[in-house]
This record gives structure tokens, C-alpha cells and sequence, in this order.
């Protein structure tokens, strides 16, 4: 956990997203994103919150 998101990672997930990536739990809110890329795969954050994930 850091600045609040909650982080976690599904490196072999073949069942829903079919691809590595992490789970963002930030207030409520959840957001999807590939690990490789850094794409938001689904979900919303607040802006702020979505450049963390991706710089960090």
C-alpha cells in the first residue's frame, strides 16, 4: 500500500484479462492495469491516482 492505493498483482490470471497485470484498489474505486504496458485494462481512478500506477 502506498499513497492510499492498495496494489495487487495476478501475474498468471488466464481467467478474466488473459494477461499479467495488477488490481488498484484506491476510496472505493478499482482499476485494472497490464503490467507489460502500463494500460489501463478496465476501471477508473482519479487522475492523480492513475499517473502514480503508471510512473510507479
Amino acid at each position: 500500500m502506498f499513497y492510499g492505493l492498495i496494489v495487487s498483482l495476478y501475474y498468471f490470471d488466464n481467467k478474466q484479462h488473459h494477461l499479467p497485470h495488477i488490481h488498484v484498489s484506491y476510496s472505493g474505486m478499482e482499476a485494472v492495469f497490464s503490467i507489460e504496458t502500463g494500460e489501463l485494462i478496465d476501471g477508473n481512478l482519479p487522475r492523480s491516482k492513475t499517473k502514480l500506477v503508471k510512473l510507479g
